[in-house]
């Protein structure tokens, strides 16, 4: 079978940037006479839903990793709404200022596909892929399904429930490619947030869902579900999750991954650019990243700046495929 996969690398590609104003070099932010730039002593740093939520974990996460890395002080904005196109807009509308920054994950991809918003990936300028967060395929501690082969079984013979976490999350990309590749359906149940989906899976009203690691962490611990596969590329090193098999073991050659990082403004100029690629890979080397990798259950599968907007085109292309259609 020929494998789908959301996760790409892809050959380095190209972001247009145009210059921006420069600072008196006194410490503001801005780039001064020597071509250096000073983000200032105040960075912000947009989240673009609502606190608590994994989006927020990790924007606070990189947050902090960046105040160590860079000695500024990071304020974390959550500026909720439009399924996070307010808080994109946001950052469209400090084109040119290097000291605000967004904590973006696929969202960035799949909101000019689905809504009628005035940005596109290309609209901002992509600094750091922190990590990749692979679905894990759920049921409830009860269900008869004992590996994801049963459930596409079934499938073919009656009608199953699988519950997502928005019409455009990547839980309904990871059903959607599956579908694609193992000729299926399966009737959709939406959701608000990923609580509800898994309340739905341990209480019987869906047979099945998909999750990323850290949100099902609690209930994989209790037993109140039980994974079936993990749709990535190998089985996750996490000794809770070391057990559960690849998608592909069990014949589904489907890989996904939400990614999770963080983006600047349209408009800042080289310098600025380059200092928060160099201050990201720093983090990356810190402990603060190691810690918030862990204790999300990531994979820490980084890319920077050209590269990170080459994986963005093919990410783009393949969500395009599943909810442009």
């Amino acid at each position: 079978m020929k494998r789908r996969s959301l996760v790409t690398a892809g050959a380095l590609g190209t972001l247009g940037l145009t210059l921006a104003a420069c600072s008196d070099g006194n410490g503001s932010n801005g780039t001064n006479a020597d071509g250096e730039f000073n983000p200032g002593n105040r960075v912000t740093m947009i989240v673009p839903f609502s606190a608590g939520g994994g989006s927020d974990i990790a924007g606070r996460a990189i947050a902090a990793g960046l105040e160590e890395v860079t000695g500024s002080t990071i304020t974390v904005e959550n500026r909720v709404g439009g399924s996070g196109a307010v808080g994109y807009s946001g950052l469209m509308n400090a084109e040119g200022d290097g000291s605000v920054l967004l904590a973006s994950e696929t969202a960035l991809i799949t909101l000019p596909i689905v809504q009628d918003v005035d940005f596109t990936y290309e609209s901002f300028t992509p600094i750091m892929k922190a990590g990749e967060d692979f679905n894990i395929v759920v049921v409830a501690a009860d269900s008869p399904f004992q590996s994801i082969s049963d459930v596409i079984e079934a499938a073919k013979t009656e009608q199953l429930t699988a519950a997502v976490s928005g019409s455009t999350g990547p839980d309904h990309i990871a059903w959607s490619l599956i579908e694609q590749e193992q000729d299926i359906t399966l009737e959709r149940v939406t959701f608000e947030s990923s609580s509800e989906v898994l309340a739905a899976v341990m209480g019987g009203h869906v047979q099945v869902a998909a999750s990323s690691p850290g949100e099902l962490i609690g209930q994989l611990e209790s037993g109140d579900v039980r994974a079936l596969c993990a749709l990535a590329p190998e089985r996750y090193e996490y000794e809770l999750l070391a057990d559960i098999p690849t998608g592909a073991e069990e014949g589904v050659n489907v890989t996904f991954a939400q990614w999770r990082g963080f983006i600047a403004p349209a408009g800042i100029d080289d310098a600025a650019r380059e200092y928060w690629i160099e201050k990201a890979k720093e983090y990356e080397q810190s402990t603060a990243y190691a810690e918030f990798i862990e204790s999300n259950m990531l994979q820490p599968a980084t890319s920077y700046g050209d590269d990170f907007v080459a994986y963005l085109k093919e990410y783009s292309a393949d969500v395009e495929s599943v909810l442009g259609s």
